[in-house]
């Protein structure tokens, strides 16, 4: 066949694409991005996710350009129409495209991909962006996982696909159909809250693999004891990349096993962080088989938690890093200023929302999503269940963090909190995590005044935590 088209949607990279190397095999290749944020329901990207799609876009595109090819960008409120234009425009005899897993875009995909077969286009969707396809990574009895360990095992036991160099793009066609340019799109922000975003992340395919060398080099080695530490660099920050294709989880599995064959690395920081792949996995085989899972809880009990009243003042000051708890507050702010957090973080922060504020999860889910350059559907609702304890496989309700023992064990010596709440930062190691416990000398020391130059604790974290467990015991009963 002359020509064939691929549409381009969380798979922004030329590497282990798998639609693209089909699509490269005719005579013609016409990538297409359409930009539709509807199709996604209540889940259109988010700021911060915006923020990084347009750079992402920017980084593909200039790709294309360099391999002799360009990116078709359309704008559209229609995305069916919209594809069925560029087919008749081009005469392009076939459509590719690598699948996502988002119930609200499998129900478009299927839409779609039945029209085009019914108007006669040859249409083929492939798997770019997990492991193994939800579907494929299930139970004896046929069934599907809602535990991790066991879903880990049996995905891993399956043979590895290995992943695919960059096709080499056939000629380009003779007539390019119109696209538009990506600033078209409005996905930057009016104000610029994002200015730290640029010191802090390389959106693109070339960031991807620079983010990953960096990680191999650096962080693998002692990765298992060094990734709940907040104040290292110990983690890989692959998660946006991952997010929006710019690399495949085989290219990372397939990375990290050439590492420790050439390198002499422990198992366990190995095993460690290809779990960490493994959880994203799991995440997406959850999503697909309880598509309902970013609104409603997995445990039906918790439809009917008691959650606290009059709220607003609790929640305004969650989200802006002023709950006088200060690893909280840190977390609240890195989140902020950079667009992300880092994961242990991510839990503390969740559970004194849940669980001390007992303000519903899907608030923070809500708040996560429009503010984390790496928001993903399943593992964002996963997350927030984990945290809740309504979810597969999640924490126990009555599993409450204690924030000052979770800053002191993980922040021992003081380097996140006192990077992100500056105002704590003459406090000795001994009350930074507590500044409410210093004596008052200690205090004007170090320049803190409690109720003015940072507030006090919000909540009663004792209290709290008992006020929680009462609920939990509501619902139980």
């Amino acid at each position: 066949m002359a020509t064939a088209l691929i549409w381009l949607r969380r798979d922004l990279r030329l590497a282990d694409n798998p639609a693209m190397i089909a699509a490269s095999q005719h005579r013609h290749c016409i990538p297409v991005y359409v930009h539709n944020p509807a199709d996604e329901g209540d889940w259109a990207p988010g700021a911060a996710s915006r923020w990084w799609l347009h750079h992402s876009l920017k980084a593909l595109s200039a790709s294309l350009d360099k391999a002799g090819s360009r990116l078709i960008i359309r704008s559209t409120h229609d995305t069916l129409d919209c594809l069925r234009a560029i087919i008749s425009e081009t005469g392009a005899e076939a459509l590719y495209w690598n699948r996502v897993y988002e119930p609200a875009l499998i129900k478009r995909d299927q839409t779609i991909k039945l029209a085009l077969r019914e108007d006669g286009l040859a249409v083929h969707s492939l798997n770019a962006a997990l492991l193994r396809e939800p579907w494929e990574v299930t139970r004896r009895d046929g069934g599907h996982y809602r535990a991790f360990t066991p879903f880990w095992r049996a995905l891993s036991a399956m043979p590895p696909i290995a992943p695919e160099p960059a096709p080499e793009l056939p000629a380009p066609p003779p007539a390019w159909p119109k696209g538009q340019p990506v600033e078209s799109l409005g996905l930057l922000p009016g104000i610029p809250w994002d200015r730290h975003f640029h010191d802090q992340w390389r959106p693109g395919e070339a960031g991807a693999n620079a983010a990953l060398e960096t990680f191999l080099e650096s962080a693998l080695q002692g990765y298992d004891d060094a990734r709940d530490r907040p104040g290292q660099a110990g983690t890989s920050r692959l998660s946006p990349h991952l997010h929006w294709g710019e690399i495949s989880p085989r290219q990372i599995r397939a990375a990290v096993t050439r590492q420790q064959q050439e390198t002499v690395l422990p198992d366990h920081d190995v095993e460690s962080f290809l779990s960490e792949v493994g959880w994203r996995e799991f995440a997406h085989h959850l999503l697909y088989h309880f598509p309902h899972m970013p609104q409603d809880p997995l445990d039906a009990r918790f439809r009917h938690f008691p959650w606290a009243a009059d709220t607003a003042d609790a929640l305004r000051a969650w989200e802006r890093g002023r709950t006088g708890i200060p690893i909280v507050d840190a977390g609240m702010r890195e989140l902020w200023a950079i667009g992300w957090m880092h994961n242990r973080v991510r839990m503390i922060v969740g559970s004194l929302l849940t669980k001390n504020l007992r303000i519903p999860w899907q608030t923070g889910e809500a708040w996560f999503w429009d503010t984390l350059v790496d928001a993903d559907l399943a593992s964002n609702s996963m997350g927030w269940q984990w945290i809740q304890g309504c979810g597969a496989d999640a924490a126990p309700y009555f599993r409450i963090f204690n924030p000052v023992r979770q800053g002191e064990r993980f922040d021992p010596e003081g380097h996140y909190v006192r990077r992100w709440v500056p105002e704590l930062r003459a406090l000795p190691d001994k009350y930074l995590h507590s500044p409410w416990s210093a004596p008052e000398q200690i205090l004007r020391e170090a320049g803190v005044r409690l109720g003015d130059t940072y507030p006090r604790p919000l909540v009663d974290l004792a209290t709290s935590r008992k006020d929680a467990l009462a609920a939990y015991q509501d619902i139980r009963s």
